[in-house]
């Protein structure tokens, strides 16, 4: 009964609701215009599949697996932790202070303090402020770390960055700087690909470390994952978008 009432709420919420009208424009035109209503309804159709959790599981899946956690003996290997940031909030309330991480670099940060307890080895924070209301992503992980009882001495900061390609360039002068030669690379599974890409044309061959995962890797079928949801349509959006962003970062190095 619960799965059901989630599946009735959807076609009255959006999108599920702009799918119905968009039908219902669709079997209007049919009467006016049938090329035009097979145009429509095609278009409908696409952007019903894009709105749902069966394809969203599928796209998201195929990025994410696109790296491993690495082994004990990969892990051993390395001489430093690096953790991209991905988004933080500027003026809101935290326990210990004023700023918070997004929930993408919240899961990010949560990996690199397990991995610094296990391995002993430097965190460098990597993120700047994007935007004039957006945190100083680096810092407020900084503030973070230290309540978690990392010591400072075992955190570095890159704070000029505000995307990935300058992710990889900025902590590429701090590496080497530091004489640092095997990174552990912590991002989203979903962004593995392109910031592995990007750290590969600063000259280092990082180990993936992918976290902050965001669906299951073998998914399964339920009539619930048919409903239209917003939460799918950005999950797929998402994926196209790192598509395109690698596309350009191979092709152009931007």
């Amino acid at each position: 009964m619960v799965y059901l009432l989630k599946f009735g709420a959807s076609w009255i919420l959006p999108p599920g609701l702009f799918i119905i009208l968009l039908v219902i424009l669709t079997f209007y035109l049919s009467r006016l215009n049938f090329k035009l209503s097979l145009i429509v309804g095609f278009f409908t159709l696409i952007f019903y599949l894009m709105c749902t959790s069966f394809i969203a599981d599928k796209t998201m899946g195929w990025l994410e697996q696109k790296y491993f956690s690495p082994t004990q003996p990969e892990l051993e290997k390395a001489d430093v932790i690096i953790m991209l940031g991905g988004g933080a909030i500027r003026d809101s309330q935290d326990v210990d202070g004023e700023g918070t991480l997004c929930a993408s670099p919240a899961n990010r940060l949560l990996t690199a303090v397990r991995l610094q307890k296990m391995l002993n080895l430097p965190i460098l924070l990597s993120g700047g402020q994007v935007y004039s209301d957006s945190g100083a992503e680096a810092i407020i992980a900084l503030r973070i770390l230290q309540t978690l009882e990392v010591p400072t001495e075992k955190i570095l900061l890159e704070t000029k960055s505000v995307n990935t390609t300058q992710n990889a360039i900025f902590s590429a002068e701090i590496l080497r700087e530091k004489n640092f030669h095997k990174p552990i690379l912590v991002t989203s599974a979903f962004h593995m690909r392109r910031a592995v890409l990007n750290f590969q044309q600063q000259g280092f061959e990082v180990i993936p470390c992918p976290s902050d995962f965001l669906v299951p890797r073998e998914p399964h079928l339920h009539y619930t994952k048919f409903r239209p949801q917003s939460e799918a349509l950005l999950l797929n959006v998402t994926v196209m978008q790192e598509m395109l962003r690698t596309f350009v970062t191979e092709k152009f190095k931007v």
